[in-house]
């Protein structure tokens, strides 16, 4: 049977990179990468049998949460993190042009953007900056905008035949993302955990639940939160929690406790954590 795999395009975006990444881990069989115009469309596509799993980015060293991404998991069912795949990001400068000073208007994806902004305020002030719906995306309008440049991977650069101008550009040499790869399959053991809740709306609404994990000492590695988008004051709370082998017993008790705080709670399961190596990447 053939694994199905979405991913955010087109071909050559960060996430086609993990998504090969991961593809290549798995025993062999037949797998097909699918890209999606979005991340909410790729994840939708795994909640809709579609496709069987979604990989995603989660959060960039950075620039932070890719909120694209939790908002989806919050109000899309049943999706549950199998893997963490922690890809390092290289952006390079991809241009027809030989030279910055023929360079008119850079286009790429807003967290790329993000990640190289200090990079274009020193080196391209006075060019105007447009945000594309990946990186990818960005590389095609140089086709038709012959004057222009895109940000992007030195191996999407290989794949749409561009020249690579200057590479790298990202502000931070460390720079690099954390991607989910979602199912439907509940995934109990991991080293680390993520979940979500709505408080109640109450005096030390957000004490509470955390009072849950200190007292039991489970190390919280991440909270943030996002807007419902339902009233102005109401947020959700997203919780990475690092879980040692010594408190397995601990989570099912501790997730019990947590919902007699909260309004609505969403556990996306355990999972590993992977890094992948440079060196591992090259070859993609």
């Amino acid at each position: 049977m053939t694994v199905k795999i979405a991913y955010l395009g087109p071909v050559g975006t960060y996430s086609e990179t993990a998504a090969l990444a991961f593809a290549n881990s798995l025993p062999p069989q037949p797998r097909q990468l699918i890209p999606y115009p979005s991340i909410a469309l790729a994840l939708r596509s795994v909640v809709q049998n579609q496709a069987d799993l979604a990989v995603v980015p989660v959060e960039n060293s950075t620039e932070g949460s890719v909120v694209m991404t939790l908002d989806a998991l919050w109000q899309l069912p049943g999706l549950q993190i199998q893997q963490e795949l922690v890809l390092p990001i290289s952006h390079a400068l991809l241009s027809p042009r030989q030279s910055l000073t023929e360079i008119k208007t850079v286009y790429s994806h807003p967290q790329a953007l993000a990640q190289c902004q200090k990079w274009l305020e020193n080196n391209l002030p006075n060019v105007p900056i447009i945000p594309t719906n990946s990186t990818t995306e960005a590389i095609q309008i140089l086709d038709r905008e012959t004057n222009s440049a895109a940000i992007a991977s030195p191996r999407a650069a290989k794949l749409y035949h561009v020249p690579i101008l200057i590479q790298p550009i990202n502000d931070y040499p460390d720079n690099c993302t954390r991607f989910w790869v979602m199912d439907l399959t509940s995934h109990p053991q991991g080293e680390r955990m993520s979940l979500a809740f709505q408080v109640l709306d109450q005096p030390g609404a957000l004490v509470k639940p955390l009072e849950v994990f200190a007292k039991r000492q489970l190390n919280l590695s991440r909270i943030e939160s996002r807007p419902t988008k339902i009233s102005l004051g109401e947020y959700i709370f997203f919780i990475d929690l690092e879980i040692n082998p010594e408190q397995q017993h601990l989570i099912a008790a501790t997730l019990e406790e947590l919902s007699n705080y909260t309004d609505a709670i969403k556990v996306f399961g355990a999972y590993q954590v992977v890094n992948l190596p440079v060196e591992s990447l090259e070859e993609l």
